[in-house]
C-alpha cells in the first residue's frame, strides 16, 4: 500500500480545496450580480424628458444629479413615484437650470473625475464576494469542519488515519499491563496470519472494548496493536461524531467505515466511545443526534464481513452506561481490563519512561514505585517528567533520587509554600497533629510503615502532612486493618484534644475520609452486625469517582448514619487512649518535627523502637517475610520468562530446519 494512498494530508486533499474554492468564488459571482441586477430592475426606471418635466413642475422631485449623460432623479417622500430612482438622458435645455430653481429642486452638476471603472468592480463586485467567502469559511469552521469540509464534505469522517509507516508504537513502549496485551495478541496474529484462522473456521472478532480509568493508557495500547500489527490506523474521539445538525454523525459514521474498507486490513480506534455510546433507554435525556449515530454504528457493525480484516477498538472509562446492543457478542467481541498497575507493572512503566531520561548511578526505581500504589501510567510518566524538570532548574545533568522523590510529593501535595508563614503557636499545633497520626500508625498492627512527616506547607492546602508507605500491594483488607486506618486517621485530631484541650479546622480532610471508609464497611463491605452482609449501596462509574448509589429507604439511611457514628467514635476514643498512654513519645517526636520540619521514616522509628523494642523485633520479620515472597514472585517471573525465551528459541530452530 503506497503511502501516498493513505495520507489524508496529499496532493489529492489540496486539489480538492483548489476546486472548492473555484466553485465557492462562481457561486458568489453569480449569486452578487443577480442580487445587483435585480435591484438594479426593481428600484431604477428610465422616464421621458417630458415625464421628468411634468414631474418638477408638481412640485414632486427633491432632487437632480447629472451623471454621464444622464439626470439621476430622486422623487419626493409622498410622491407618486416615491422610493424609486429616476434617470433620463441628458438635453441641451438651457432653462433647466432655472426651471429646477424656480421648483425648489437640488441641483448637482456634472463631477469631471468620475468613479472608475476598476473601483466599482472592487466596490460592487470583488468586496462582496470576499466577504461572502469569509462568512462560509468561518460557518463552516464553526460547524466542525475546515476549509473544504463545507456542503460538499459535510458528512465526511475527519479520522485521523496513520498508515504502517507512520505507527512507531509497539508492545515494547507498553509495560504494566501484560494481561491487556495478552488478550489483543490474538488479533494482532488474526491480522498478520489470516489463513491460518480461516483454514479452521474461526473468525477475526469483530471489536475490543478497552476498559480502564484514566491516564492508564488505553489509547497506547491500540496504537501499539496497530503498530504489532503494521497496518493501518483510524483514530477518532467519540464527541466528533456528534454534529450540529441531525444526520451528519451518521453520515460521518457511513464515510468511517468506507475509507476504512478501502485500506482492509486495518483498525478502527473510537476513543471515548461512550459519548456516542450511551444507553437509549433513557428517555429523560434523548438525543436524536447521538441515537441515530449509534444506530448507525450498530449498522456498520454488523454489516461488514469479518474476514476483511477490520477491528474496532473502544476505549471508554464508563462501561457501565454503555447501550447494551453495542455490547453483545458480534459487535465488540472482548472486553480488555486496561486497570491500574500493581508494583511490578509500576517498575515497568517507570523503567520504559525513563529509558531516554540521564540517571545518576544510585537512582532507585523500585522505592519510587513502592511509594506510588494506584497510580496510573500517566501520573508515573508525569513523575518522570517533573523529576527532569527539577534536576535542569537546579543545574544538574542527571536525575538524582532526591529529584524523584520531590516528583512524587509535587504530584501527591504539590509544591512547598514557602510564602505561608505561621505563627509558632499554629506550628505547633500542626507538628503534634502530624505526629498524632504518624504515632498511632506506628503502635497499631496492620497499618503502612510511616516513611515521611513534614508541616512544610504545600501549594494544595496542606499545612503539613504524613506519608504512609506500603510494603506489599494489598487486594484484601480485614475490618481489623481497616478500623486501624480509620484510627490514624482520626489520630491527629486525637492529638490535638490530649495536648491542646482543643479542635481546629486542620482536620477537615480526615473526617472526610473517615467517613467515607465506615460508610463503606457499613453499606458495601458488610463488616457490621446490625446490617450483616446486606447491600446497601451500589457503585457506579467505578473507573472514574466511584460514586456511590443508594439502595435503601430513610429509614434505613438513618439506621446507617448511627452505625458509621459509632465506628467513628470507637477509633476517635482509641486514638485518644494510645496518645494519651504513649504522651511522652507524642512531646518527644513533636519537639524534634518542630526542629527539623521534616522527619522520615527511620528517624521516627527509632523514637518508638527505644520504647518498645519488641515492635522492632516484629517490624524486621514481616519485613524479611515480604522480602522472601517477592524475591520468590520475581524468581517464578524469571523462570517462565526463561521457559517462554527456550519455546521461542526451538520454535526458531524448527522453522529454520523446515
Amino acid at each position: 500500500m503506497e503511502e501516498n494512498k493513505n495520507n489524508l494530508n496529499g496532493p489529492q486533499k489540496k486539489n480538492n480545496n483548489k476546486k472548492y474554492l473555484i466553485i465557492y468564488v462562481i457561486v458568489a459571482f453569480m449569486f452578487i450580480y443577480s442580487f445587483n441586477y435585480a435591484k438594479n430592475m426593481l428600484t431604477t426606471q428610465e422616464i421621458s424628458y417630458n415625464k421628468f418635466m411634468q414631474l418638477v413642475e408638481n412640485g414632486e422631485i427633491s432632487e437632480v444629479r447629472t451623471k454621464g449623460d444622464s439626470l439621476v432623479i430622486t422623487p419626493k417622500e409622498g410622491s407618486s413615484e416615491s422610493g424609486k430612482m429616476l434617470y433620463t438622458g441628458e438635453v441641451n435645455d438651457p432653462s433647466l437650470v432655472e426651471t429646477l430653481k424656480n421648483n425648489n429642486v437640488q441641483y448637482y452638476g456634472r463631477i469631471t473625475e468620475q468613479q472608475s471603472m476598476i473601483m466599482e468592480l472592487l466596490l460592487y463586485y470583488i468586496g462582496p464576494i470576499l466577504l461572502t467567502f469569509l462568512l462560509f469559511k468561518l460557518l463552516f469552521k464553526k460547524m466542525g469542519g475546515k476549509f473544504g469540509a463545507g456542503p460538499i464534505n459535510m458528512g465526511k469522517s475527519n479520522a485521523k488515519m496513520y498508515v504502517e509507516t507512520d505507527v512507531k508504537v509497539t508492545f515494547d513502549d507498553v509495560a504494566g499491563q501484560d494481561e491487556a496485551k495478552e488478550s489483543l495478541t490474538e488479533i494482532i496474529d488474526f491480522l498478520n496470519n489470516p489463513a491460518k484462522y480461516a483454514s479452521i473456521g474461526a473468525k477475526l472478532p469483530k471489536g475490543a472494548l478497552l476498559v480502564g480509568p484514566p491516564g492508564t493508557g488505553k489509547t497506547l495500547i491500540a496504537k501499539a496493536v496497530a503498530g504489532e500489527a503494521k497496518v493501518p490506523f483510524f483514530s477518532m474521539s467519540g464527541s466528533n461524531f456528534v454534529e450540529m445538525f441531525v444526520g451528519m454523525g451518521a453520515a460521518k459514521v457511513r464515510d468511517l467505515f468506507k475509507e476504512a474498507e478501502k485500506n482492509a486490513p486495518c483498525i478502527i480506534f473510537i476513543d471515548e466511545i461512550d459519548s456516542i455510546g450511551k444507553s437509549r433507554d433513557n428517555q429523560m435525556q434523548s438525543n436524536d443526534e447521538r441515537e441515530q449515530t449509534l444506530n448507525q454504528l450498530l449498522t456498520e457493525m454488523d454489516g461488514f464481513d469479518a474476514t476483511k480484516g477490520i477491528v474496532i477498538l473502544g476505549a471508554t472509562n464508563r462501561p457501565e452506561i454503555l447501550d447494551k446492543a453495542l455490547l453483545r457478542p458480534g459487535r465488540f467481541d472482548r472486553r480488555v481490563i486496561v486497570d491500574r498497575p500493581d508494583l511490578i507493572g509500576r517498575k515497568a512503566i517507570l523503567k520504559v519512561h525513563s529509558k531516554d531520561v540521564k540517571l545518576a548511578d544510585d537512582v532507585d526505581l523500585d522505592s519510587i514505585a513502592k511509594g506510588t500504589p494506584g497510580a496510573v501510567g500517566a501520573d508515573l510518566a508525569n513523575m518522570i517528567n517533573e523529576a527532569a524538570i527539577r534536576a535542569v532548574k537546579h543545574g544538574r545533568d542527571e536525575v538524582i533520587q532526591e529529584d524523584l522523590e520531590e516528583a512524587v510529593e509535587v504530584i501527591i501535595a504539590g509544591k512547598e509554600k514557602k510564602d505561608r508563614i505561621l505563627s509558632k503557636q499554629e506550628r505547633k499545633i500542626v507538628a503534634f497533629h502530624e505526629v498524632g497520626h504518624a504515632l498511632v500508625a506506628g503502635l497499631l498492627e496492620g497499618t503502612d510503615p510511616v516513611h515521611k512527616i513534614t508541616i512544610v506547607p504545600r501549594t494544595m492546602g496542606a499545612l503539613g502532612y504524613t506519608m504512609q508507605l506500603p510494603e506489599e500491594e494489598k487486594y484484601l483488607v480485614s475490618k481489623e486493618e481497616m478500623l486501624n486506618q480509620i484510627t490514624v486517621m482520626l489520630g491527629g485530631r486525637a492529638a490535638e484534644e490530649v495536648v491542646f484541650n482543643m479542635v481546629s479546622t486542620g482536620a477537615s480532610n480526615d473526617i472526610e475520609r473517615a467517613t467515607q471508609s465506615a460508610r463503606s464497611m457499613v453499606t458495601v463491605y458488610g463488616m457490621t452486625e446490625r446490617f450483616d452482609m446486606m447491600a446497601l449501596e451500589s457503585i457506579q462509574n467505578r473507573y472514574l469517582d466511584g460514586r456511590a448509589v443508594r439502595n435503601c429507604s430513610e429509614a434505613t439511611s438513618t439506621l446507617v448514619d448511627e452505625e458509621i457514628l459509632k465506628i467513628i467514635r470507637q477509633c476517635h476514643n482509641k486514638a485518644i487512649e494510645l496518645l494519651t498512654e504513649n504522651r511522652d513519645l507524642l512531646d518527644e517526636i513533636s519537639e524534634y518535627l518542630l526542629e527539623k520540619e521534616t522527619i522520615f521514616g527511620t528517624d521516627f522509628e527509632k523514637f518508638i523502637y527505644k520504647k518498645y523494642p519488641e515492635l522492632k523485633k516484629i517490624k524486621e520479620k514481616e519485613k524479611e517475610e515480604n522480602k522472601l515472597d517477592l524475591e520468590k514472585e520475581e524468581n517464578n517471573d524469571d523462570h517462565e520468562n526463561h521457559e517462554d525465551k527456550e519455546k521461542e528459541v526451538a520454535s526458531t530452530i524448527d522453522m529454520i530446519i523446515e
